[in-house]
């Protein structure tokens, strides 16, 4: 227990310092691991995503009346769908995603570019080549986050936009069964993160927290709240409010009255 209580505190993050070997048994056991829980039961047709209008709240509507983006990536973006509401601001499309299962032939009038990630999270791009990167609820999937996440900024142009959004707290015990959830994947703990983004020099231009008691007022009223914007805008005050009380490893119901998620907007630096 004792190799596992720094983690629980949040200073610290499970997986980030792993050897090759160790990434490598990870990787093979998350590949595939979302689209074995919930791949194969998307209506592909129907494009059924649940998280348009949070994208929209904290990250898209930012960038309304920006120019075209000619090169864009997906990290960890499964069939792309939380870019059809921007599909008409993307000239080209890159995505990469370890799952074959979960992939789009077209999004729009576009057509995507799969990439396979590699194991060690090195992306094979230069440095500069995308004016605009999502990453939505990946990076808690993946065990070396720093290196990866440097890779991100590493591959952005300057003055693009990375979106960026994240669980921040552990998503229970991660050493036992989850039901819901693969086996590897675990929050990271909101200082960790905002550690890793100011140490890489990059501009915040927004940052929400979200999602405070959803979970629990999504099993009280049978609804799943995220698609209802006018309960997102109330989410939003609320988190503001209990953003004073995160603890990445809640241990009892009052420490649990706190935003479980964070949005950010960042751009690199010229």
């Amino acid at each position: 227990m004792s190799e596992y209580c720094k983690y629980f505190t949040g200073e610290y993050l499970f997986g980030d310092n792993f050897s090759e070997e160790k990434i490598a048994r990870w990787y093979d056991e998350e590949a595939e691991a979302y689209a074995d829980l919930y791949g194969k039961n998307i209506d592909t047709n129907r494009c059924l995503y649940g998280y348009h209008k949070i994208n929209k709240l904290y990250g898209y509507r930012y960038l309304e009346g920006k120019k075209i983006f000619e090169n864009v990536l997906g990290f960890g973006s499964s069939w792309g769908f939380e870019f059809l509401p921007v599909i008409d601001k993307i000239k080209n499309l890159t995505i990469v995603e370890s799952s074959s299962q979960t992939v789009s032939s077209k999004l729009g009038d576009i057509i995507p570019v799969y990439k396979i990630p590699k194991i060690s999270g090195k992306l094979d791009f230069p440095d500069n080549s995308f004016g605009l990167i999502t990453c939505f609820d990946t990076l808690h999937h993946i065990p070396n986050v720093t290196f990866v996440l440097n890779e991100l900024f590493r591959v952005l142009q300057p003055e693009g936009y990375i979106l960026l959004r994240e669980p921040i707290n552990s998503m229970g015990d991660w050493r036992t069964f989850r039901a819901g959830l693969t086996k590897n994947e675990r929050g990271i703990p909101d200082a960790y993160l905002s550690k890793i983004i100011y140490e890489a020099n990059m501009e915040i231009i927004q940052k929400h927290y979200y999602s405070c008691m959803t979970s629990f007022f999504n099993r009280i009223f049978k609804l799943n709240f995220i698609n209802f914007g006018g309960y997102l805008l109330f989410d939003k005050y609320l988190s503001k409010l209990f953003a004073f009380n995160i603890h990445y490893h809640p241990c009892n119901k009052l420490q649990r009255i706190s935003p479980a998620s964070v949005f950010y907007i960042l751009t690199k630096k010229r």
